[in-house]
């Protein structure tokens, strides 16, 4: 067998990586690179030519998992894309959604290189279109979790609850060969133990070798009190001065929670009336995915969404989805608070909003989410005095807050105690999707505790007994 990382090594995004095993030759994600250091990698052709690649299994269909999809197909990949039932209509709305994105960027990069004429770092054209979305598309099969899926009489694969947004999923596969058989587990995104929506990731028994992410591998969430706590005090706050309530997001899970959080503060009254924007046409079809596969919520979850306080449709929430209502926003006297994508502020109506507020010191910009480096969010997190969006320069006098508690990421402890289950120690582990210090780190101290770890190079190939 040969591993080979094609993608989140040493940094957080662009999870991709080929399993040779069993006579097949097996992708797991292939998704977009979101770092600014690492955007060049988009651009590349496939490391792996296409037609060679046999299945390409899904964990999940965050962007940076399943971003580049539509890329392969185009150049050429037209074999089964296998993932979870719920997986499969995300990744349909994560896909169309990234291809009108790149499509709108290119025509608007166009015009402003047109009009400065300049050239930018990378072709003024679309990473890729609709059409090879569309395509993308007719690939999916969705998969049970903890069904076998024989991909040939040597290979079985299974999808195990991730615990991490709707749909995500740890990958199991099962390989019988020269008389002998051996298990890779691939971690995806692990979410963690106790979080609203989603139940905890599963725990399994045994693996031969381990694929896991890092991305908190060096943190134990911060206990600053409860997220809601958190969230009142940041709305009072921002309505006493005027301003508005900035909060990028993703479209996939943390919208939903968001929701779930400001609908108790609205029922208990514990905020003033305001309005709650969803800016983001994406996670308001995402919202509809979530009420279609209720059984893959937590018990919690499904109670709630029964009963007459709907976290989905609250007093003051309105959901915007065109391009017009978006702009209305902007016009409106008073405190409000917007939603948007995207959730590192790398594109979408965030970065629209931003150039309209992020200059005022009454509002405030709130991150609810992981910031990757180089990203726009990452540099307003960091404290940025001026930022670029659209090519023209932003003054940051807005308040600039974060609220802990809400990652979908597992934590140290997480990542520890699900390591911790498996009845025998892997024969090595590898740690991807962190940043280069934060998977080291983290790979000592397993180490410590004697596992034999890796943090693999990009391209680096492993053979595997």
């Amino acid at each position: 067998m040969k591993l080979q990382f094609l993608g989140a090594n040493q940094q957080v995004t662009g999870s991709r990586y080929l399993l040779e095993a069993g006579g097949l030759k097996l992708m797991i994600d292939c998704g977009m690179f979101q770092e600014r250091s690492f955007l060049e990698r988009n651009w590349e052709n496939s490391p792996i030519p296409p037609r060679d690649i046999d299945y390409l299994l899904l964990t999940h269909a965050h962007l940076d998992h399943s971003g580049l999809i539509p890329r392969l197909v185009r150049e050429g990949f037209d074999r089964p894309i296998i993932t979870t039932k719920p997986s499969v209509d995300l990744a349909e709305i994560v896909m169309v959604d990234a291809a009108k994105i790149q499509e709108e960027d290119a025509a608007y990069k166009r015009k402003r290189h047109q009009r400065e004429k300049r050239k930018g770092p990378h072709p003024v054209e679309p990473l890729y279109g609709s059409k090879d979305a569309e395509d993308a598309l007719q690939l999916l099969r969705g998969v049970d979790y903890n069904e076998e899926v024989k991909l040939n009489a040597q290979v079985s694969a299974r999808f195990y609850d991730a615990g991490h947004i709707l749909g995500s999923a740890i990958l199991e596969l099962t390989v019988r060969e020269d008389g002998g058989e051996r298990v890779v587990v691939f971690s995806g995104d692990l979410g963690q133990q106790e979080k609203v929506l989603m139940y905890p990731p599963t725990l399994l028994e045994r693996a031969d070798y381990v694929v896991m992410e890092s991305t908190y591998g060096d943190k134990l969430h911060r206990d600053a009190g409860s997220v809601e706590d958190q969230l009142c005090e940041i709305v009072e706050d921002t309505v006493s001065r005027g301003g508005n309530l900035i909060i990028p997001t993703f479209a996939i899970e943390r919208s939903q929670e968001l929701m779930y959080h400001f609908s108790r503060l609205v029922y208990s009254k514990r905020v003033p009336h305001l309005l709650v924007f969803l800016d983001s046409p994406m996670a308001v079809n995402v919202t509809d995915v979530f009420l279609k596969y209720l059984d893959c919520l937590d018990e919690e979850m499904q109670q709630v969404l029964k009963s007459h306080e709907n976290p989905f449709s609250f007093p003051g929430l309105r959901l915007v989805r065109t391009i017009a209502e978006s702009k209305a926003i902007n016009q409106i006297r008073g405190s409000c608070i917007i939603m948007a994508g995207s959730g590192m502020c790398t594109g979408g109506r965030i970065k629209h909003h931003l150039a309209n507020q992020i200059d005022r010191p009454e509002s405030t910009v709130l991150f609810v989410g992981y910031q990757a480096q180089a990203t726009l969010g990452r540099q307003i997190l960091e404290g940025a005095e001026e930022i670029r969006i659209h090519g023209k320069m932003h003054r940051v006098r807005a308040r600039i807050a974060q609220v802990h508690g809400f990652s979908a990421h597992a934590d140290r402890g997480d990542l520890e105690n699900w390591l911790g289950h498996f009845k025998d120690k892997p024969r090595k582990v590898f740690l991807t999707h962190g940043d280069e210090e934060v998977s080291t780190a983290f790979g000592e101290r397993l180490r410590g505790a004697g596992y034999d770890v890796e943090v693999p190079e990009y391209k680096k190939v492993w053979e595997l007994d």
